[in-house]
């Protein structure tokens, strides 16, 4: 019988775990000992935060990330061969979405191993949902360019994506980029578009805000180093 790959969410926001982890995930870890994460450290502190497991040095992590080989992944998954479930724990929310997490995934369904999605938090959709643009036709566009120009360039080009397909486009970014980023996004935005900053979701500090480029324009934003989603949408 061969064993079930869960994607098993991490929270978004510390100390979150009792609000945001449902009793579905902490049921399904009780049968999991082998785990793939990108950080195990990190995974590990999460999963003693849950505190299902008597000992977390019973459990099995090893690394998957972005630089994981095809030749590697074999080799990791073995326990799914043997008959034993596994778990792939992303950094923050769901595994595979912006996540290495979709190499564990894309091996499984090519092996014929059955993968079972569990519900958690995504700074994405819970973005998306709170932003009041359109969650009918959406891109995530991962990060942003760093160089201001190419940035500029990036941002044009999306807006008017945006515009021809009325397509909401989502970013996220690194917390102390966030007013480099929002500083390109108001610079080089028409007016009439709206842009949503939702910062810190699920946290104790959470905010979502939308507003139009010009309202944005005619205050002032000054944003902290916390996780951070971008997301506009352009004027019909």
């Amino acid at each position: 019988m061969k064993g079930k790959l869960f994607l098993v969410p991490a929270i978004i926001a510390d100390d979150t775990q009792q609000q945001v982890i449902p009793k579905q995930v902490t049921d399904a870890l009780q049968n999991i000992r082998h785990f793939l994460a990108e950080d195990i450290r990190t995974a590990r502190r999460y999963l003693g935060s849950l505190k299902i497991y008597t000992s977390i040095e019973e459990l099995q992590f090893e690394v998957l990330n972005k630089d994981t080989s095809e030749i590697r992944m074999a080799e990791l998954m073995q326990p799914l061969a043997g008959g034993f479930n596994m778990g792939v724990i992303s950094e923050s929310g769901c595994p595979g979405v912006a996540d290495p997490g979709a190499l564990a995934v894309a091996y499984a369904h090519v092996h014929g191993f059955q993968v079972v999605p569990l519900v958690g938090p995504s700074s994405l959709l819970l973005a998306l949902m709170a932003s009041g643009l359109n969650g009918q036709q959406f891109a995530f566009h991962g990060y942003l360019p760093v160089d201001a120009n190419e940035a500029a360039k990036k941002i044009k080009e999306l807006e008017r994506e945006s515009k021809q397909k009325n397509q909401t486009q989502i970013f996220i970014e690194t917390p102390y980029r966030n007013n480099s980023v929002f500083g390109h996004l108001v610079k080089n935005l028409l007016p009439s578009t709206r842009l949503t900053v939702a910062l810190d979701i699920t946290g104790s500090s959470e905010s979502i805000t939308t507003r139009t480029i010009a309202r944005w324009k005619a205050g002032k934003a000054a944003w902290p180093k916390a996780p951070a989603v971008f997301l506009f949408l352009a004027a019909d």
